[in-house]
């Protein structure tokens, strides 16, 4: 036998008489399906390792020596290879496997969360024996038991493919599920008094092929042929991943992860799986509040008398009294109707949709934006300069994992703390705040750039690391929320000087904050990443009116309403109370606003000290588009209605475009978007049909901005008696979604205060002893850990806990925050 060459195109094989091409380093079984061959599998999954565990993908294969059974899951391609998946060798193979791996699996399919959609119903039915001829009794276990709060396991059901504990390992890094035992009475289980405690275990129900992992929020509630499902995007985080979401009866039941190949790749953080209980929770807002003038609370009202009082404010303000802050909850087509509102009818600037702990836009948006691949790419270099990625952007944290441990890339951590990918990290430097400059200036070998708490051996060294290896993709963002955008945006300016070709990854966490940035919720910006005077134009083409010059930013913003030089704050999903790092300048904002207008999905501290409050849709009761932190365009799918009376946000504000007198505009989100592709030129080939034809993958949006460059940012060390203040997020915390989720709620790790080792003996505390964090803004008292992986001369807190709260330490007018700590 001749085998035909490897050609550039790929791998010449024959699958069932068929010639067909393989690519180079194909599995078998990924080249038949992919080709129109389905081969029956349980343990293979195309995103983990193969294991070859179940032995259902056995097939007979050529490769010259006479055909032979073997399981297609780990076998790779190769020139000439002949595969037979229909022989009678292969179809006993099949049925022997399906009839051992149903010697103990129960036949609990009417009451087992996976009948339905079960790959052991349908595969038993298309290749197994049809009859059983085992009588004796079958195994028991136990049932359910919940290895954490979400995830529940039913071992009897398992037939030990292996994917839930490959994920648990390969992928999210937390490998606390496994066998035990042996021969036949291995199972899966978790190891004694260590809970299944991932941010990533609801990806192991939907892998499992069996039931043998169910979800508790979902557990008995429908089967799969009571569901409706539309493909849609998680806007909880930045990252946009691809989601289906489920329902039944007008009401969500489930959110699954899609395979979008740019993105997520079908892996979704829990926190985005099960937040879907929040979107459909009864404490939602359905209709419009009125605060009465005698001060006494808040009344229904009626839709047309909320608009009429928003009118009245809003029409008696002058442009330069009216704020907007917030608006990163909403779609791009939301987005660009408040903007249009603010800017092109109200004639305001003072918007911003981030809340005093991002970035400046013209940053972020003109510095050569990298893709999650490209960050990915095999054998590149990461650098991590913002915030822990597995606590902020969970899906995006799976990506960068999987680039480092499989794909050679080499990670160079300046973190104020340890992250999620330290482990992993060829270089992980604690940097404490306002050093990150100095930092990076020492890691490209400036030279007379020294400060006594860097560790400038380990910044030469990764500096070599820089220098040797591939492309540099920088993700960016602030890493501790105590601490000023200046030191970030220097560093990151530097690295940009010193590595032209480097590209940037936006670490910023809002939602959909990239497309409020793209839609100009921005001061100084218009819609396309253009700023007010080069975007005049085409703007004022459609628009009634513009700003005369660049407005405050939400610190600014927030700063005039202290000061009662905000006559209207409009507040577009922000919860500034509990969202702003400075909780004493929030809340002299609220005090200082003339009328606050609130939209939102939930009552907040901020929305009960509303004037107005508005009732908005959720992300699954509406249609329009997502922009990702990579400038990636994705749809959002209506699935549900809306609570009582709530609106989509973009409804809002065309009608009180309306109202205000603007004339005929865009009044479906259809026409907002046209409109957009003529204000703005880098929308200007996108459009809804464009989006429904990549609607798996989205569209890139491609062109920057013009990259403003902030007067340098200057810090001082800290005092020898001081520390100074890190805070940082939490995958889980206080946050409104995350309270009005059963399944979410008490997940919250709580506050904690940690110092370095060493810095406790130099303050003379000890470990678990009770101190005072005394600064210019206030004081708090916690218990102190110690803690190897915080940076000297620090003290780091979580963000939004149970327990004192670092909020009230914050002074925003400060690029950093230095504290003494004391005895109690």
């Amino acid at each position: 036998m001749t085998n035909p060459p490897t050609t550039e195109a790929g791998v010449a094989i024959t699958v069932d008489g068929r010639e067909v091409l393989a690519r180079p380093g194909e599995l078998v079984i990924d080249a038949c399906e992919r080709t129109g061959t389905y081969i029956p599998r349980f343990c293979h999954h195309p995103r983990m390792q193969p294991v070859g565990m179940c032995r259902m993908c056995l097939v007979e294969v050529d490769t010259g020596r006479g055909p032979a059974l073997q399981p297609s899951c780990v076998l790779e391609c190769t020139p000439g290879m002949v595969v037979d998946t229909e022989s009678e060798v292969t179809r006993k193979a099949q049925d022997g496997v399906l009839e051992f791996l149903l010697v103990n699996h129960p036949l609990d399919c009417p009451v087992c969360d996976k009948g339905g959609e079960c790959p052991l119903q349908d595969q038993t039915m298309a290749f197994g024996p049809g009859e059983s001829r085992f009588v004796e009794e079958k195994r028991h276990f136990e049932k359910p038991i919940p290895i954490n709060d979400n995830v529940h396991l039913d071992r009897e059901r398992c037939i030990l493919c292996d994917r839930c504990t490959r994920f648990a390992d390969q992928v999210a890094g937390d490998p606390l599920i496994h066998f035990l035992g042996r021969g036949s009475r291995t199972q899966i289980n978790t190891y004694p008094d260590r809970p299944f405690s991932s941010y990533f275990s609801g990806n192991t129900v939907q892998i499992c092929p069996v039931g043998a992992l169910t979800a508790a929020p979902y557990r008995f509630k429908a089967r799969p042929w009571d569901l409706t499902e539309v493909e849609s995007t998680s806007t909880l985080d930045s990252v946009g991943a691809r989601i289906a979401v489920q329902a039944s009866h007008d009401r969500v039941l489930r959110f699954l992860g899609v395979d979008a190949d740019a993105v997520n790749w079908g892996w979704l953080s829990d926190k985005e799986r099960f937040v879907f209980e929040a979107y459909g929770s009864e404490d939602r807002l359905g209709e419009p509040r009125l605060r009465q003038d005698n001060g006494t609370g808040s009344v229904r009202a009626s839709w047309s008398e909320a608009m009429e009082r928003c009118v009245t404010a809003l029409g008696a303000a002058e442009p330069d009294r009216v704020a907007v802050l917030g608006g990163a909850r909403l779609t791009n087509e939301a987005q660009y109707a408040w903007a249009r509102l603010a800017k092109g009818v109200i004639g305001t600037d003072h918007v911003d949709a981030q809340l005093a702990d991002g970035l400046p836009a013209q940053v972020v948006l003109g510095l050569p934006r990298a893709t999650i691949d490209d960050a990915c790419t095999p054998g590149g270099i990461i650098v991590l300069l913002g915030p822990d990625p597995k606590e902020e952007l969970g899906t995006l944290y799976l990506r960068l994992r999987h680039a480092v441990v499989h794909d050679g890339c080499t990670l160079i951590e300046l973190t104020p703390q340890t992250t999620g990918l330290s482990g992993q990290a060829a270089h992980s430097i604690r940097v404490p705040p306002g050093a990150a400059p100095a930092a990076v200036a020492t890691m490209c070998g400036k030279r007379g750039v020294k400060r006594a708490d860097l560790p400038s051996k380990e910044l030469a060294a990764a500096g070599r690391a820089l220098a040797a290896g591939g492309p540099v993709t920088v993700l960016v963002g602030r890493s501790s929320l105590a601490e000023g955008s200046g030191p970030t945006v220097d560093a990151a300016l530097a690295l940009h000087d010193h590595l032209p070709d480097a590209r940037f990854l936006s670490l910023l966490r809002r939602g959909n904050i990239h497309g409020a940035l793209d839609m100009g919720l921005s001061p100084g910006l218009l819609p396309g990443r253009a700023t007010l005077e080069a975007g005049r134009d085409r703007a004022l083409a459609h628009w009634p009116t513009l700003p005369s010059s660049t407005g405050h930013d939400a610190l600014g913003i927030l700063e005039a309403a202290a000061e009662g030089r905000i006559d209207v704050l409009v507040l577009l999903g922000a919860d500034i109370l509990g969202d702003v790092p400075d909780h004493d300048l929030a809340r002299r904002a609220l005090d200082g606003a003339g009328t606050v207008i609130a939209v939102d999905l939930f009552a907040t501290p901020t929305t009960d000290r509303a004037d107005i409050l508005l009732p908005a849709a959720a992300p699954t009761e509406l249609d329009g588009s997502f922009t990702n932190l990579e400038g990636r365009i994705t749809v959002i799918r209506q699935k549900v209605t809306p609570p009582g009376t709530a609106r989509p946000d973009w409804m809002i504000a065309v009608d009180l475009a309306d109202r205000l007198g603007a004339g005929a505009g865009p009044s479906t989100p259809d026409e907002l978007w046209a409109e957009l592709a003529e204000v703005s030129l880098v929308h200007a080939d996108i459009g809804p049909a464009v989006l429904e034809a990549s609607a798996r993958e989205g569209v890139l949006v491609v062109g920057r901005a013009e990259l403003a460059r902030p007067k340098p940012t200057s810090v001082s060390e800290p005092g020898r008696r001081k520390v100074r203040l890190v805070v940082t997020r939490s995958m889980y915390d206080r946050g409104v979604l995350v309270a009005h989720s059963p399944s979410l709620v008490g997940l919250a790790p709580g506050t904690r205060m940690a110092v370095a080792p060493d810095d406790l003996e130099r303050l003379g505390l000890t470990d678990g002893e009770k101190v005072r964090a005394v600064g210019a803004r206030g004081e708090l008292a916690a218990e102190v850990i110690a803690d190897a992986g915080t940076a000297p001369g620090t003290v780091h807190l979580l963000w939004n806990q149970d327990g004192p709260d670092p909020g009230d330490l914050i002074d925003a007018s400060r690029v950093v925050t230095d504290l003494k700590l004391e005895r109690r």
